[in-house]
């Protein structure tokens, strides 16, 4: 009876049996938690460009500061129309330190008794009609003719420069914005490359309008901007998104000046792509900022 009993036992069972099996289960349990982490990470992809919001950052070594993307593109604007009249990084400190004290840098409608726009100009004292001060290009050149009349201006103290072009209540307040200034100066004039990115989702993008976009740009750099590339942009042409156009730049710090701008902008006009000198920003992950991109040219700002 032993000796049947012994024989009853199937040959492949006994100790080594259920070893056998926990692998085999080992194995399912690790193919699935593999499946369902790159289902998380395939779902994570998808979503990610929704999850970071909308806004803008400029990171340089002075340090970071946050913005939304109307203050960002008038940030850039300021550094714009700088380059067009050729004025030092310091004037773009001056005033910045006064866009952000009057208005945050925000175009605003109106403000005390008859301030309106980003330098909170007043009519009354003959900075001109409201219309015009509301556009931010108009406002910024008037703001910098007036800073350059100041005997030495370079030279003052902020506050006491930007108080003598602004005539506000209490010029000191400007002082308190400088080192904001100082860091969105060396972001958006350029002299820190790639210093600046912003993002959106999806929801938020806009049909392509790059013609309006390059007409705008050479408006606030000023006619002499070198605009090529397949893609027209003179008034009335059609938008080819999936073409591009190439802005040509005499040096990195314009280069970068240019490219800040493009991405700043690019929501308002559908911009999707700003490749220059070797980095490359992608509305798709606008968050991620300039990526690395060895064919992006250096002498030219390639905007799609």
């Amino acid at each position: 009876m032993a000796v049947w009993a012994r024989m009853k036992t199937p040959p492949h069972e006994g100790p080594d049996g259920g070893g056998h099996r926990g692998r085999r289960w080992i194995a399912v349990v690790v193919i699935v938690v593999a499946l369902i982490g790159v289902g998380v990470y395939t779902l994570f992809q998808k979503a990610r460009p929704y999850l970071h919001g909308t806004g803008c950052e400029v990171t340089t070594r002075a340090g970071k500061m946050p913005l939304d993307l109307e203050q960002a593109a008038n940030a850039a604007t300021i550094a714009a129309v700088a380059l067009r009249k050729r004025l030092p990084e310091r004037a773009a400190v001056i005033a910045y330190a006064t866009a952000i004290q009057e208005s945050h840098i925000r175009n605003l409608p109106g403000g005390d008794r008859d301030s309106v726009g980003m330098f909170q100009q007043r009519p009354s004292q003959g900075w001109g009609e409201p219309h015009v001060l509301r556009d931010p290009v108009a406002s910024t050149t008037k703001f910098f003719n007036a800073l350059v009349k100041v005997k030495g201006y370079l030279d003052r103290d902020l506050h006491d420069a930007a108080q003598r072009v602004q005539r506000s209540a209490d010029g000191r307040a400007y002082a308190r914005h400088e080192d904001d200034g100082t860091v969105l100066a060396a972001a958006f004039t350029g002299r820190e490359a790639a210093a600046a990115r912003c993002w959106y989702p999806p929801g938020k993008r806009t049909e392509s309008r790059r013609p309006e976009a390059l007409r705008e740009m050479r408006r606030t750099f000023g006619d002499d901007l070198r605009i090529g590339g397949p893609a027209p942009f003179k008034a009335g042409a059609a938008p080819r998104p999936e073409s591009w156009n190439a802005v040509k730049v005499a040096n990195p710090r314009e280069g970068w000046t240019v490219a800040a701008w493009a991405v700043t902008h690019a929501q308002a006009y559908g911009l999707t792509e700003v490749r220059h000198a070797g980095r490359h920003w992608h509305a798709d992950a606008g968050h991620d900022g300039w990526t690395d991109d060895p064919a992006a040219p250096t002498h030219t700002v390639i905007i799609q």
